[in-house]
């Protein structure tokens, strides 16, 4: 495949400048589902004799879009916690009231592993359409042995059957169940003891992931978690100070975590510091604007200190965006971050916070033919459209999957 005359490719290639990011007249070469090359049209047209020819004048190329933090395999909905966050509920007062994860982990219980992959597909369906193309999907609504594997068999199932990448998380620290209330310890255990090690046994997660913030897990208890972990060769991924700073992103540092999540409540230093040790920084600005925290994280504070981060939908029952164009504009509009620093959050810096830097998340030659031609001239007008979807085509891994709105092939594309 020849992709010609492209108005531009964001490249984000990692062996440009930052100021070479864009290339004006280009075009990309493709073979066996990898990007070959990479130059002006004029130059390709006459090295590449192509068997299909993908004419994209007046567009824009990028990237596939990678969300690298989302609760993708859940049942149920909790539509009726908007009404009480508009009354001014919070999160954990949620919580506490048995709503919130805890209502969505009786559903989940209560849904069959072919249910969950029912729904999931759709999920990843529409993120398709919106130029999707590798999603890290957690468990933690189960919180019973055979549940969270369930619902990580469920992730297995997706990952195998739909053209959209998945990196798994297991993530069994989501929340202490109802049955463990006033033994939280005793949960912890049953996590490090009992799941870790029939998670890893089976294969059925890259990470491990807690949720490490006032009223769910202590950082002496998430340390527990990821250390377990990391003795049975699971990355450590941590949500962190979300509601609360109390040391959670120091311990992403003390851990080596891959990235530490949410960080609504982190300082500077806090930022600088995960930057420093090589863990990535995701922010999750749509679970910001709907949970009604009235705040952002400090994106653009991090950026003048030369902290890259990611940025994620953490698509989840509470937060269910499907869009990470909607987060791009969260990320500018919110976060007040430059929109090319936003693309490189969805893309390449995303990649990092997964660990699939090396395959994706860049145009380039080597890696994956991932990406995404959106139906614009220049790629300031990706803010010019808020709530349309602005997907011309997406082709994952060298072959189209989406064409004008439409999924044109749904299988595993290897």
């Amino acid at each position: 495949m020849l992709l010609e005359n492209v108005s531009q490719i964001l490249t984000f290639s990692q062996r440009s400048p930052q100021d070479q990011v864009i290339l004006t007249d280009g075009s990309i070469a493709i073979d066996k589902g990898i990007i070959v090359e990479v130059g002006k049209a004029e130059e390709l047209r006459t090295r590449f004799d192509a068997d299909l020819a993908v004419e994209a004048t007046g567009k824009v190329v990028t990237p596939g879009l990678i969300d690298c933090h989302t609760h993708l395999v859940f049942a149920g909905s909790r539509e009726q916690e908007i009404d009480m966050r508009i009354a001014g509920a919070g999160y954990m007062e949620i919580l506490r009231l048995g709503g919130g994860i805890l209502r969505t982990m009786y559903e989940t219980r209560a849904t069959s592993r072919e249910k969950l992959v029912a729904q999931g597909r759709r999920v990843l369906d529409n993120m398709l359409l919106h130029g999707t193309t590798t999603v890290e999907a957690k468990s933690g609504y189960g919180l019973t042995v055979e549940d969270e594997l369930k619902m990580l068999e469920a992730l297995r199932d997706l990952d195998r059957q739909h053209p959209i990448d998945l990196a798994p998380t297991f993530m069994g620290a989501h929340a202490v169940p109802p049955e463990y209330r006033d033994k939280p310890d005793e949960y912890i255990k049953l996590v490090t003891d009992e799941m870790i090690p029939r998670v890893a046994e089976r294969r059925l997660a890259q990470f491990c992931d807690v949720f490490c913030d006032e009223g769910v897990f202590s950082v002496e208890q998430a340390r527990r978690v990821l250390r377990a972990g990391l003795e049975y060769g699971l990355l450590p991924k941590i949500h962190a100070e979300e509601f609360a700073n109390i040391g959670a992103s120091k311990l992403a540092i003390e851990l080596g975590a891959v990235s530490a999540d949410h960080l609504l409540h982190s300082s500077l230093d806090d930022l600088v510091g995960l930057a420093r040790a090589g863990v990535v920084p995701v922010f999750l600005p749509a679970a910001s604007l709907t949970l009604m925290e009235g705040r952002f994280a400090e994106a653009s504070a991090a950026l003048r200190n030369d902290v890259q981060f990611a940025s994620a939908s953490d698509f989840n029952p509470s937060c269910p965006t499907q869009s990470l164009q909607f987060v791009l504009a969260l990320s500018c509009f919110g976060m007040r971050v430059p929109i090319l620093e936003a693309l490189r959050g969805v893309t390449l810096n995303a990649a990092r916070a997964i660990r699939r830097d090396r395959e994706c998340g860049s145009i380039e030659p080597g890696k994956k033919a991932d990406l995404v031609i959106f139906n614009v001239p220049d790629y300031r007008h990706l803010l010019q459209h808020l709530g349309v979807n602005l997907v011309s085509k997406v082709i994952k891994n060298g072959v189209i999957v989406v064409e004008d709105g439409k999924i044109l092939d749904r299988r595993r594309i290897s």
